[in-house]
C-alpha cells in the first residue's frame, strides 16, 4: 500500500470525495447511518460542513475541519457508517468503502465557488435529476433559501465545470 501524504494546513477548506467499494449504491438508502456518522465525528471534533451531496455510491463534502485532522474525520465517518451498515444487512465484517478518499484544498474564492457548484450539480451530472434543487440529498436547497442560488440554477443551461473532483 502506498503512503499517501496529505498537505495539512490550518484554516484550510477541503473538497472531499469518498466512494463505496465497487460503487455499491448503498448510501442514499442508508443515509440515516451516514448522517449519524457525520454527527458523531462532528461531536468529537467539531467541523464546518459548507456544502454536500450524497449520491447512491459516493459523496462530496466541502469541509472546514477547524484544525482537526481531515484523515481522522473521514476515518471516523467511514468506520461508523460501515459498522452500522454491516449490522443492518447482517454481516460482521467486510469492506464497505474504497480505500482512502480524494481531497483537494480550496485555494481561493473562485475555487470554492467552482467546487460548490460541482457539488450541487453532481446529481444532474449523474442523471439522477434534471433540476439540481429537486435532489433531496444535497445542501443546494439551503443555498436557494438564502438566495445564493436562483431556484432554477442549473436547469435551463447546463453547467460546465472544469477540473478534477475525485470521481
Amino acid at each position: 500500500m502506498t503512503n499517501i501524504r496529505r498537505y495539512k494546513g490550518k484554516g484550510k477548506t477541503y473538497f472531499v470525495t469518498s466512494v463505496t467499494l465497487g460503487r455499491l449504491p448503498i448510501l442514499v438508502e442508508n443515509i440515516d447511518f451516514l448522517w449519524r456518522a457525520v454527527d458523531s465525528a462532528k461531536s468529537k471534533s467539531p467541523f464546518e460542513l459548507i456544502a454536500w451531496v450524497i449520491l447512491p455510491d459516493h459523496f462530496h463534502l466541502l469541509i472546514d475541519p477547524r484544525n482537526h485532522d481531515l484523515s481522522e474525520l473521514m476515518r471516523r465517518i467511514k468506520l461508523s457508517f460501515s459498522a452500522h451498515y454491516r449490522k443492518r444487512i447482517g454481516i460482521t465484517n467486510g469492506r464497505v468503502w474504497q480505500y482512502r478518499f480524494w481531497d483537494h484544498i480550496i485555494r481561493n474564492g473562485d475555487d470554492m465557488n467552482r467546487h460548490i457548484d460541482y457539488t450541487h450539480y453532481n446529481p444532474v451530472k449523474h442523471g439522477l435529476v434534471l433540476d439540481p434543487s429537486a435532489y433531496p440529498y444535497s445542501s443546494i436547497r439551503a443555498y436557494c433559501e438564502t438566495g445564493l442560488y436562483a431556484r432554477d440554477w442549473g436547469v435551463k443551461d447546463g453547467i460546465d465545470i472544469v477540473g478534477e473532483f475525485g470521481e
